[in-house]
């Protein structure tokens, strides 16, 4: 559908018209990725969502009740890519849904029912999958953006494996402008979400260079001065000192005070095998090597960042030093003289950070000059983007952007600051923005006149994602500073390497990927199955690129929607496996009878504390067939059994500090455990109780003995989460199927005291919880006062917040339906 300028645009029954323009290199993307399960690498800002776009509307096309799922790893990202399908789909803009951790999870399964298409952040969706919130079986479309994140145990894996299990006619989309630095981390990400086939767009591409510009990376280099030189020589005396050490433990070679991080890890490794055989040795140098690792980020922060975060780093150091409990590392790293030097020094270093003077200069180069309109500046440390926003507003308008997560001395942003902050960058409200990794993986970010790497970026991924932000409309600029003589130049040179090797290696991957085909389709991780993959897209969208190919010469370009993904910081548990068949059999039988002989259309029912997603338990058991699996905030206990038992988890690690430590936190665990169900269990994960060093075996017997008899407590011990996993399966059949009681997370234990009574009624209004609750009545009083607090007062309460505040006046202050 031309348009009077010329543009064309995609015509489709399910995209709204105008919206997405027609490009030769997305309809090809699209009509591959139709058709197969599909890796889509593409360079950054040249619509990965797009592609993704189009299939998803023929897969609703074609599929009548279907629905398409689209992941991103970050809330603002989400929030981005929803924006866009409301826009460019045809159906009603509330079939379009957001899940992320701020919408409630009784409110996801609703709208999960409801929705044609969901946006969503893995974790909520790991979590909704693991408490059967959500059925996967309608979902004809799922897209996994940012997809090089689907290493590991990333949720993403997750998601995909159930996907392909339980899914009707499941079809899979990977969007990438960087999958990963070699072939072995493609071919991962490839076989965790059962991607078949990849297909690569590059700048040199002739469908694609129409909308791309030259984005040259040129590399700035600066010298130190004599002063923060010695600071970094006297920090690097005392690493050489401590690597002494380590050198007479026998566990390195290395008396240099330049290792690399795989240095550091080769010498853990060795200490932690010294320490599994009790070797005093292993202690005494896992100690040395922490203090190593403080005094490699200081030089770090002298060397590449800037002198006010090497203060603010130094100032946490001796905060930790003077905390109770504080360990020998911190203490000896404050109290060595030449430390304390350094400290002296930096506290009367009164001049800039060479990088500051660069980075000043560049920019209003850049503004000043050659009428720029905007910059990014990309830090990799927090501590730096605060001080570099101070100093560049003083001559710039200039606004700072991390992520959401508080650490100590920085606040984090909001989804809504964050949002607020592009928003008005892109309006052009201000000129300079000072970024963490938060806006680099593919966030909307405009095209700006210069990226400002405040350090080299040594992994490919990070440094493609981050060019990706210039070049798109214009000729921009990409600068990259590093200071002489440091770690900079050691990564400037693995950071070009890297990238040299992207794209052959990506080219590489497409032979290499259909050697796999076979492989993949018969592969244990995944059940792929066969897709029907039925007719090529509606209207012919590879008919319509070779049409497209034919009138390429003679039609205008214009630089269309440009959509683009954001990653950060990832909470992901752990992936665990079962045990042995045997062992789970004799763990269960009591009485010759094994706990889990039942029926094949009977299963158990297990509820585990939300926090509990963070291990693999949960996620474990939900992929059994008869077992489901309920996500709740648990008030005691982080799984609920029957109405009589509920488990609380520890680690043996936790519960020896708890000895130790003079925490009593687990004995008052235990004890709400004891006082709501009759039969509570403690589970001790882990290493042998009697072989850790500095805890006396009576001690150990004396805490046992405790639990047994003063709490009436059952303590089991396992080996792993794997164990864990068939612990509480064989448990939870013996409670429900040969006791025949049932799952209640209330319990059944005597009546409460009459504080526990207040806590239970204001905790059982959603969203509040059993903290909470606590806070609210020590706050106000009584629960009468808490149930007519205002909402500005509710808000005033630590722990509360608006979604909190809001659930609270909506059920004290609704009338009641009972019909509801």
């Amino acid at each position: 559908m031309p348009t009077a300028e010329g543009t064309e645009y995609v015509d489709h029954e399910m995209l709204t018209d105008g919206v997405v323009e027609r490009r030769l290199y997305q309809l090809d993307l699209a009509g591959t990725a139709k058709d197969e399960y599909t890796l889509v690498c593409l360079p950054t800002g040249l619509g990965k969502t797009a592609v993704s776009l189009l299939v998803t509307a023929e897969c609703l096309a074609e599929h009548e009740g279907g629905k398409s799922l689209l992941l991103a790893p970050t809330k603002p990202l989400v929030q981005q890519h929803a924006d866009f399908y409301r826009e460019a789909l045809e159906i009603p803009d509330e079939e379009v849904v957001v899940f992320t951790g701020e919408v409630r999870p009784d409110e996801r399964a609703d709208l999960w029912a409801d929705a044609t298409v969901v946006v969503a952040t893995p974790q909520v969706v790991e979590n909704d999958l693991v408490g059967g919130r959500i059925d996967l079986g309608p979902v004809v479309h799922c897209t996994f953006d940012e997809c090089h994140r689907a290493t590991g145990d990333y949720a993403y894996n997750y998601i995909a494996e159930r996907y392909h299990a339980e899914a009707d006619d499941p079809l899979v989309t990977g969007m990438s402008a960087s999958p990963g630095g070699d072939e072995e981390a493609i071919l991962e990400v490839c076989e965790n979400l059962g991607i078949r086939q990849v297909e690569v767009k590059t700048d040199d591409d002739p469908d694609v260079e129409q909308y791309t510009h030259e984005t040259e990376v040129e590399w700035e280099t600066v010298t130190l001065p004599d002063e923060l030189l010695a600071i970094r020589d006297a920090l690097k005396d005392v690493i050489r000192d401590r690597m002494e050490t380590l050198k007479e433990l026998g566990v390195t070679n290395r008396t240099s005070p330049d290792l690399s991080e795989n240095d550091v890890r080769d010498i853990q490794s060795k200490l932690q095998r010294l320490m599994d055989n009790d070797d005093s040795a292993g202690y005494e140098g896992m100690s040395m090597l922490a203090e190593v690792r403080k005094l490699r980020t200081a030089v770090t922060y002298v060397e590449t960042q800037s002198v006010e975060s090497l203060r603010k780093y130094f100032e946490r150091q001796r905060n930790a030093a003077r905390s109770s409990g504080a360990s020998k590392a911190s203490q000896r790293f404050v109290s060595d003289p030449r430390v304390r030097e350094a400290m002296e020094k930096a506290e009367g270093f009164d001049d800039l950070h060479p990088k500051y003077s660069a980075a000043r200069r560049l920019i209003a180069e850049t503004l000043a000059i050659h009428d720029g309109e905007r910059v990014i500046v990309f830090t990799e440390s927090r501590d730096t983007a605060g001080a570099l926003t101070d100093f560049l507003g003083d001559h710039f308008e200039t606004r700072r952007f991390v992520g959401q997560g508080d650490r100590e001395g920085s606040d984090g942003m909001t989804q809504t600051q964050q949002q607020e902050v592009l928003d008005d960058f892109r309006a052009g409200e201000f000129e300079v923005l000072v970024s963490t990794s938060v806006a680099e993986e593919g966030l909307d970010v405009p095209e700006v006149d210069l990226v400002l790497f405040y350090e080299p970026v040594p992994t490919a991924i990070r440094s493609i994602q981050r060019k990706g932000r210039t070049g798109r409309q214009a000729e921009g600029r990409v600068v990259v500073l590093k200071a002489e003589d440091t770690r900079d130049e050691t990564y400037f040179w693995i950071s070009r390497r890297r990238e040299q090797r992207m794209e052959d290696e990506l080219r590489e991957l497409k032979s290499a990927v259909e050697d796999l085909e076979t492989e993949l389709d018969a592969g244990e991780q995944v059940s792929l199955g066969d897709f029907a993959g039925g007719e090529d897209l509606d209207q012919g969208l590879r008919e319509f690129g070779e049409q497209e190919q034919e009138d390429e010469e003679e039609a205008e370009a214009d630089d269309g929607e440009s959509t683009t993904e954001q990653a950060a910081a990832s909470e992901s548990g752990e992936s665990g496996s079962g045990g042995g068949e045997a062992d789970v059999a004799a763990a269960g039988a009591t009485d010759g009878v094994v706990a889990t002989a039942r029926g094949d259309d009977e299963t158990v029912e297990v509820v585990a504390d939300q926090r509990e997603t963070d291990s693999s338990i949960a996620r474990e058991l939900s992929r059994r067939e008869d077992v489901d699996v309920r996500l709740e905030t648990l008030a005691v206990g982080d799984y609920v059994l029957s109405d009589r038992v509920a488990v609380e988890r520890k680690s043996v690690e936790d519960f020896l500090a708890s000895l130790t430590g003079g925490d009593r936190s687990l004995f008052e665990q235990v004890g709400d455990l004891a006082r709501h169900y009759s039969r509570p269990v403690l589970v001790l994960e882990g290493g042998d109780l009697y072989e850790q060093r500095n805890v006396h075996p009576n001690a150990v017997r004396g805490a046992l003995a405790s639990l047994a008899i003063d709490f009436d407590c059952s303590v089991l011990h396992t080996d792993d989460e794997a164990d864990t996993t068939e612990l509480l399966h064989v448990v939870a059949g013996r409670e429900q199927d040969l006791s025949e009681r049932e799952v209640d997370v209330h319990g059944e234990k005597q009546a409460k005291t009459l504080a526990e009574q207040q806590e239970y009624v204001v905790s059982s209004i959603a969203d509040v919880g059993p903290v909470t609750a606590r806070s609210l009545l020590s706050h106000f009083g009584t629960v009468e006062a808490v149930m007519t607090a205002r909402e500005e007062d509710l808000l005033e309460v630590e722990g509360v917040g608006q979604v909190t505040a809001d659930r609270i006046r909506t059920v004290v202050g609704s009338d009641y339906d009972g019909e509801e």
